[in-house]
């Protein structure tokens, strides 16, 4: 068995991860829950294993680089860093609800990086741009960084519906949001979030600048990923300035989450549609 072949089956393993964390939270049923739990473990586990065994394959092909280069990569691994970091969060709070909205996007993620026509799963040797070990700092720190908002937009979504319900007390004690976690706990998620995601995307942009220029001789040319990069980092510093000066809580953090995460998935897919030195990531 190869990589693809592994990381097609941790598809559909964090696929039934999401659905029962979804089945678990509709029908309000614990054992869903928990199988949920070690099936995402299980594909975190083997998600670990497929970038371990794509990682080696390189290196049998006589290319060796880190699984980090292209867009079938940078998905796969961005799918682990959503499971691992939403294992944490459920670890640390005790609530699996958070997963029927946070698996659904590893899942995503990887099943578009094993299913999608348009993306290249083979293994091919690293264009000399990339041939710097800065390329392992940077995809990293990023897609830390990336994750942590996934997680952010995830308990987002969820504040706003658990609030969308507080004016009527009789439903908001019934039904889907019984089992939410409290406004408060929520609101201080995002929060601890974003501030991991903030940390984690600044630090990538520091180290993608001082690869582009080791590669370009440039530290910032104003390519279409670089700007909008920016625009996200400005998206959450607003967050974070008018939470810290402003006092902002609530409902406004949770909507700035949301379109900060609507500003990283540009990032992420639209500027590979644009010409620029970031291009190859759709190769």
């Amino acid at each position: 068995m190869n990589s693809s072949n592994l990381l097609s089956i941790v598809t559909f393993i964090y696929g039934t991860a999401a659905f029962l964390y979804i089945v678990s939270w509709v029908f309000k049923k614990q054992l869903p829950g928990r199988i949920a739990t070690w099936i995402a473990i299980i594909a975190v586990v083997g998600n670990t294993g497929g970038i371990a065994l794509r990682w080696i394959e390189s290196y049998r092909l006589g290319i060796g680089h880190a699984p980090l280069s292209n867009m079938y990569e940078s998905l796969v691994f961005f799918a682990w860093t959503i499971g691992v970091i939403y294992l944490v969060v459920e670890q640390t709070y005790k609530n699996r609800i958070i997963g029927a909205f946070a698996t659904p996007l590893a899942f995503m993620a990887i099943a578009y990086a094993s299913l999608s026509p348009n993306i290249n799963d083979r293994i091919q040797p690293l264009i000399p741009a990339l041939k710097s070990n800065w390329l392992i700092a940077h995809v990293i720190t990023c897609f830390i960084g990336y994750a942590a908002f996934a997680i952010a937009f995830g308990v987002s979504l969820i504040y706003l519906f658990k609030q969308r319900k507080t004016g009527d007390k009789k439903s908001s004690k019934t039904g889907l949001f019984i089992h939410f976690p409290d406004a408060g706990i929520l609101d201080e998620l995002t929060h601890q979030m974003v501030t991991l995601g903030f940390l984690f995307l600044t630090i990538g942009i520091i180290t993608g600048a001082v690869w582009a220029n080791s590669a370009w001789g440039s530290y910032w040319s104003w390519d279409p990923k670089e700007t909008w990069s920016l625009i996200t980092w400005f998206v959450y510093a607003t967050l974070l300035h008018a939470r810290m000066m402003r006092g902002w809580e609530g409902k406004k953090i949770a909507y700035l989450s949301i379109i900060g995460f609507m500003a990283v998935m540009f990032t992420y897919f639209g500027v590979n549609l644009l010409p620029g030195l970031h291009s190859y990531g759709q190769g």
